[in-house]
């Protein structure tokens, strides 16, 4: 099979991913990401995949595992791993409409990683035109809750990993259309600063606020940045009137290093900072963790067989470790041979200016085709 020889067309390919993309499906949007969870479970029926539904847990949607007809379906294959909620709340569209511009095409969720999960599905779609049966069995599974953490799917994801011999993430593609062989490891802290309360206009003294606070602990946790590990604060909730010094405050925070006994001395860094000083009572609990994930032979061996496709086809196909966590976390951390960043080519994930390259779309379902056709 040479997946040079199957007809991708991006310009169909992307009118097909358009009702994804205007499908918005916040992650805490339960309802939104189960209406965008129909639309891939009904697409992926007519394929004539088998659709499990699976409920979802803490407050998030569920999941859709689809398994696609194989004369080995039971035995260990290939799993696709993916997510369909984003960063972007609903009303998005408003602001960044599904919008096509020369080369590039905008939405909600279109880089990060609606156009990898629907590229990936062409795929699938195309072999099984050619009539071709691919020498493994190949399971899909979409969740819910990746832009958080994935703390109610790891899980899932792992024991559907260790049932099977591969795993490809369709997460963005990277620069120079590269790919993922590795990932930074992540943790995720809650902190939370109770004050004293007391009226602002009236008997500001004897007030302790936790705003204050909490703005000079953002400062120290950010100072703490160094090569090895990084540190930031994304959320912070302060305050009910501004005539009262707060009694509360709460936020977010986030660590990211390259190698997991680093990211361990961050986060003991971390949860030494809570404590009582000034009447002001700060506290940092742990959140949900992604761990380091470190290439090994398999995962090398998975990434030379893309990047002998990659050329087949008449494309580089350079690999790195990279920063900001993915499933792939989880997979390559198990030891599951994991190729990642195999979704659309694009940029400005996150933002208001997310977009993919569009005839990404082909080449890089292509490339997800030869993988399939061709792993054993």
């Amino acid at each position: 099979m040479n997946p040079a020889n199957l007809p991708f067309d991006s310009e169909t390919m992307l009118a097909g991913l358009r009702e994804w993309v205007e499908c918005e499906s916040p992650t805490w949007d339960a309802a939104a990401v189960e209406r965008m969870l129909d639309i891939a479970a009904r697409d992926m029926a007519v394929m004539g995949a088998s659709i499990e539904r699976i409920a979802g847990r803490q407050g998030f949607a569920g999941c859709v595992r689809a398994r696609f007809p194989h004369p080995k379906q039971g035995k260990p294959g290939i799993l696709i791993a993916g997510h369909f909620d984003t960063v972007h709340p609903v009303g998005t569209l408003a602001k960044l409409p599904f919008r096509r511009d020369g080369e590039k095409c905008y939405g909600p969720g279109i880089y990060d990683m609606k156009g990898g999960s629907y590229l990936t599905l062409e795929a699938i779609r195309q072999l099984a035109r050619a009539a071709f049966t691919t020498p493994l069995p190949v399971t899909m599974l979409f969740t819910p809750d990746e832009e958080v953490g994935t703390p109610s799917t790891r899980d899932i994801i792992e024991a559907e990993a260790a049932r099977n011999k591969y795993v490809l993430v369709p997460e963005p593609g990277r620069a120079n259309n590269g790919v993922v062989t590795g990932r930074y490891a992540i943790a995720r802290f809650n902190l939370e600063a109770v004050g004293k309360p007391s009226h602002a206009g009236a008997n500001l003294s004897s007030g302790r606020s936790a705003i204050r606070e909490m703005a000079r602990r953002i400062i120290e946790i950010d100072a703490m940045t160094t090569e090895d590990c990084t540190y930031s604060v994304g959320i912070v909730h302060g305050g009910q009137w501004v005539n009262c010094v707060a009694t509360t405050c709460t936020g977010e925070a986030l660590s990211m290093a390259k190698r997991q006994p680093d990211l361990d001395r961050g986060v003991e860094r971390m949860l030494a900072l809570s404590g009582t000083a000034n009447d002001v009572t700060f506290t940092v609990t742990r959140g949900v963790t992604r761990p380091v994930w470190e290439p090994n032979a398999g995962t090398m061996t998975l990434y030379e067989k893309a990047r002998s496709l990659a050329k087949n086809i008449g494309m580089e196909l350079p690999h790195a470790s990279a920063g900001g966590g993915s499933d792939a976390n989880f997979t390559g951390a198990m030891g599951v041979p994991t190729l990642d960043g195999l979704g659309a080519r694009g940029a400005d994930p996150h933002t208001l200016n997310e977009h993919i390259i569009v005839e990404s779309l082909a080449e890089r379902g292509r490339l997800m085709a030869g993988l399939l056709a061709t792993l054993e």
